[in-house]
């Protein structure tokens, strides 16, 4: 590990996981960041909807500083961006095009944008859409920190001019997940928030094998799901909102979880969640919907089971052997803990800081 870090982040949420991913996301990585020797502060746009859902609203690991505006951002915020050795803003925070350029015009040490989004941000920057980064401020930053790898790398920087565009996945904290003992009281569920484009899927591969098999036990969690015009089948239960704190117990308490994405990162393909590896280090055994860049992450049939259709998850769920589950629940986390943990992706963000600064680029503002 090299030198100790002083880092500013501008993300859109550490203190709340309401109805974001972002939040644990942070924290994973920014503890990872503590763990290896940095200093973090952590900067977020005060919102209602998050104020009152905190459930981290003082993380141990990091300084959190909430502020109501770009121009307050600027006055009481200038002089720790200035001297930070690394500033990221990540996507979706609020007027995030002024926050980016105001953090460029400001950094004096290395830039980066943190998109946790990707595939969404580059549908969105195709239509005009500037609602968190335009394509004017991208070729500034002097990283492109991507949740989604593969090809999508090689787009960022030819189509919109990201001058180094590298994947930082999404990861997880094994001091929260992890197996335990206790009762197994469904036999399939999902932890998601509600998307339009992720139901049919659900639909497909859960509340579909439900109402098949009458006998079996599912549940759903997540806010925002209409759930007067899903119909879910009588043995499917449900969960408006499970905070971090309870996502080991959901875990455990299944035979099998779901994995599903949403449909722009099945186009970009190498778009894990975060969730994927949470049930993954809890030793859960995972059923996914299918996407490039999956079997780069986790072996198929060996370590994570791919399904397309419901009679595939029916077949998996009423004739997988007990012990065929629990190996690949186990292989499943082998591959987390050596691969996707907050101290791994805290060192792949050191080395690419440590590439920024071995060859500079002129910044473009």
């Amino acid at each position: 590990m090299g030198r100790k870090l002083n880092v500013v982040v501008l993300g859109l949420t550490i203190t709340s996981s309401w109805g974001n991913g972002h939040a644990t996301t942070f924290r994973a990585l920014l503890k990872g960041m503590a763990a290896r020797g940095h200093r973090v502060l952590f900067l977020e746009r005060d919102k209602p909807w998050y104020a009152s859902n905190r459930d981290m609203p003082s993380p141990d690991f990091c300084t959190v500083a909430l502020y109501d505006s770009v121009d307050e951002l600027s006055e009481r915020h200038a002089a720790a961006v200035r001297d930070a050795d690394l500033v990221v803003v990540g996507s979706y925070v609020p007027e995030g095009v002024a926050v980016s350029r105001w953090v460029q015009e400001t950094a004096e040490g290395v830039t980066a944008f943190y998109d946790i989004d990707t595939p969404v941000t580059v549908a969105r920057l195709e239509r005009g859409d500037t609602e968190y980064v335009s394509a004017e401020v991208i070729p500034g930053f002097d990283l492109y920190l991507s949740f989604t790898g593969g090809p999508m790398l090689d787009r960022l920087e030819r189509e919109f001019g990201a001058q180094r565009a590298r994947a930082l996945y999404c990861s997880v904290d094994p001091d929260l997940y992890y197996p335990e003992l206790g009762p197994v009281r469904w036999d399939l569920g999902y932890l998601g928030t509600y998307s339009d484009d992720r139901q049919p899927t659900l639909n497909r591969l859960l509340v579909e094998p439900a109402r098949a098999w009458e006998r079996g036990s599912f549940i759903v969690a997540g806010p925002q799901y209409p759930d007067d015009t899903i119909g879910w089948p009588a043995n499917v239960a449900r969960i408006d909102h499970l905070p971090p704190s309870e996502h080991r117990r959901f875990y455990n308490a299944q035979r099998f979880t779901l994995n599903v994405t949403r449909a722009d990162m099945v186009a970009a393909g190498w778009s894990p969640s975060v969730r994927l590896f949470e049930a993954a280090a809890c030793g859960t055994p995972i059923i996914s919907d299918p996407w490039p860049g999956l079997d780069t992450l986790f072996k198929p049939d060996e370590e994570i089971l791919i399904a397309n259709n419901s009679e595939q998850v029916m077949r998996w769920l009423r004739d997988t052997p007990s012990d065929k589950a629990r190996r690949l629940g186990r292989a499943a986390r082998r591959r987390v803990l050596a691969s996707h943990t907050g101290i791994r992706r805290a060192a792949e963000l050191e080395n690419y800081v440590a590439e920024v600064n071995a060859t500079p680029m002129v910044r473009a503002l």
